[in-house]
């Protein structure tokens, strides 16, 4: 039984990328980053202002003063799938900083059983080997302040590696850009173009291991797929507040309107463009403890007596910064946003002024 869902899991992942044009590549890329910002319900584009920003918005780069490191890792499907995170940023001078992270999505250690049946028929479990599907993303960041007071820019070149084993491996390449403004009543606005260029994969499928496929199981006779596939743009607009309390208490809400060009189950929805909102908020305690909550992708989703039914999915985190060290904690669904079990979020962020 393990060994024919091995193959039909090889059959799956290769035959996926069988259309030319997919909406939906790169899925991996909008899980988000940062337990901070998924605690909030990801609804951070206007306020992101650390290395995680070369994510969620890099205008917000031009935020820090030093050096900062931030790691994150999460598990899905009982630890199945691991995702794993780490970026740094840096600023250049008084006006522009740079950063670069990684993001790592995969499953390892897949038994790759095509040969477990030789030539003659017989079964030789040392014929077994070990392979892994995984996805990596790499983004190179630079922000800018403009001449206008409380205006920033940034832009993203990503990209993109996924590799299926020997099977198969793509690169793709994409740009974003994302602005920040912060007005003098400390309203915040930012706006996130994500794969503004359209991200474009180019897909490399090894003919003789395909072949070990269609060997592998009987009456398999698939055709090799087509070798190209497109990220769609997708557009972010968010607007925040911060509100002080008694010097020792602060309040940051933030609203995200998260717009893809096509028509879905979102709340708003289109044949134009389907909008998602997301709320957020953090309650803050001298700027060292940290409670947020938030609400995000709400969707109709159609119920078996074919009526609609609206659905969200809550989040909920909390945080604890001390003398440049940042650990914070997120109790969300970042896998399938409907179905999947929630997930414990965990991410640390090292700002190097605490060194100097």
């Amino acid at each position: 039984m393990k060994s024919y869902i091995t193959i039909l899991f090889f059959i799956v992942s290769i035959s996926i990328y069988s259309q030319t044009v997919r909406k939906y590549s790169n899925e991996f890329m909008n899980i988000g980053v940062d337990a901070a910002a998924l605690g909030m319900s990801s609804a951070v584009t206007s306020h992101s202002s650390d290395v995680n920003s070369g994510y969620w918005n890099p205008a917000g780069l031009v935020n820090i003063d030093d050096n900062q490191l931030a790691l994150m890792h999460s598990s899905y499907f009982a630890n199945i799938a691991n995702y794993d995170y780490v970026a740094f940023a840096k600023p250049i001078d008084k006006r522009s900083s740079i950063g670069i992270s990684l993001i790592r999505f995969a499953v390892d250690d897949i038994l790759n059983t095509t040969e477990l049946i030789d030539e003659q028929g017989n079964i030789n479990y040392d014929r077994i080997s070990l392979f892994s599907t995984a996805d990596y993303g790499l983004t190179f960041s630079y922000a800018r302040k403009l001449p206008v007071q409380g205006l920033n820019y940034g832009v993203n070149a990503k990209v993109i590696r996924r590799v299926i084993g020997d099977f198969a491996s793509s690169w793709g390449f994409g740009l974003d850009v994302g602005i920040q403004f912060k007005s003098e009543n400390n309203w915040k606005f930012g706006i996130m173009a994500r794969d503004i260029t359209t991200t474009f994969n180019a897909w490399a499928i090894d003919e003789d291991e395909f072949a070990k496929i269609q060997n592998a199981v009987a009456g398999q006779n698939q055709e090799l797929p087509e070798t190209t596939e497109i990220t769609i743009p997708k557009l972010q607009i968010g607007i925040s507040k911060l509100v002080d309390f008694n010097y020792d208490y602060t309040l940051l809400s933030s609203v995200n309107l998260n717009v893809r060009f096509e028509e879905n189950n979102d709340i708003i929805s289109t044949s134009a463009a389907s909008i998602n909102p997301a709320l957020g908020f953090e309650f803050g305690y001298i700027d060292t403890v940290f409670l947020r909550a938030g609400m995000g992708n709400f969707q109709n989703e159609l119920q078996i007596d074919d009526s609609e039914k609206l659905s969200f999915q809550p989040s909920f985190g909390l945080g604890f910064k001390y003398k440049g060290i940042q650990i914070d904690y997120a109790f969300t669904d970042i896998g399938d946003q409907s179905v999947a079990l929630y997930s414990n979020v965990f991410s640390i962020k090292v700002d190097f002024s605490m060194f100097r």
